[in-house]
């Protein structure tokens, strides 16, 4: 089965330049919960902070793919190629994409896989990416959304491992993937001074291949959980069940 891992980075627009009906609209729970001005201007702050987590509000700035038959990656990111020219790093090959290349370039790349794997995938990367494909005009080419449940699907299937880790909220909280990684002695893409926090304000300081390098150390850590998923906690039943050789 060929199988495709892979992870975005996204950013928020500028709060400044979002119309006066939608700062009201994010902000409206502000003004009724907050007991007073210093807490209001805080939530303010957080609520700008996050524009970046929703795909009705924040752009895809990266996307790494990893192909695992193959061991070879690649990272489409939002820079400028003209100080910024291709590169090679490791496993992966760096290209300049605008939002919606981006985009068409991983739904054409998609078709030749049958098998997905993310973390959290289900709930940000999948949706954030097909509402930001419709808003630029990008057709998805295969549904990554149907049936949650890894035993009921069929091709394609994705693989969410933060939904199997979790056994579909068996546990009462969702770990993060800094987590899982140092829990199984993973290396973490997260450091004190790279995180997924830090995305937008590296974009701002057009930092572009920062994001892209951060973007790749997701996948590769999510590869090697995966990995780790595979050998000792897959269930069998619902899905092909060949071993797969790395």
């Amino acid at each position: 089965m060929p199988t495709l891992i892979f992870d975005i980075e996204t950013v928020g627009e500028r709060w400044e330049g979002l119309d006066t009906a939608t700062q009201q609209t994010l902000t409206r729970w502000v003004e009724r919960t907050a007991r007073d001005e210093t807490e209001k201007l805080a939530r303010i702050k957080d609520v700008q902070a996050g524009l970046g987590f929703s795909p009705l509000t924040g752009i895809v700035v990266s996307i790494a793919v990893y192909d695992l038959e193959r061991g070879q990656g690649a990272v489409y990111y939002q820079g400028n190629p003209e100080t910024e020219p291709e590169f090679t790093r490791g496993d992966f090959i760096y290209k300049q994409r605008d939002e919606t290349t981006m985009l068409s370039d991983f739904w054409e790349g998609a078709r030749s896989y049958d098998t997905f794997v993310t973390f959290n995938g289900r709930c940000f990367d999948v949706p954030f990416l097909l509402h930001r494909s419709v808003s630029r005009g990008v057709q998805p080419s295969i549904d990554l959304m149907r049936r949650r449940y890894l035993s009921q699907q069929v091709p394609p299937y994705h693989i969410d491992l933060q939904d199997e880790l979790t056994f579909y909220g068996a546990m009462t909280r969702r770990p993060s993937l800094h987590l899982f990684c140092r829990a199984y002695g993973i290396e973490s893409p997260k450091t004190d001074e790279m995180s997924g926090d830090a995305v937008a304000e590296l974009y701002q300081q057009g930092k572009y291949r920062q994001i892209a390098e951060y973007n790749a150390a997701d996948v590769v850590a999510t590869t090697e959980l995966y990995r780790r998923w595979d050998t000792y906690l897959r269930r069998p039943g619902g899905w092909e069940e060949v071993p797969i050789e790395y």
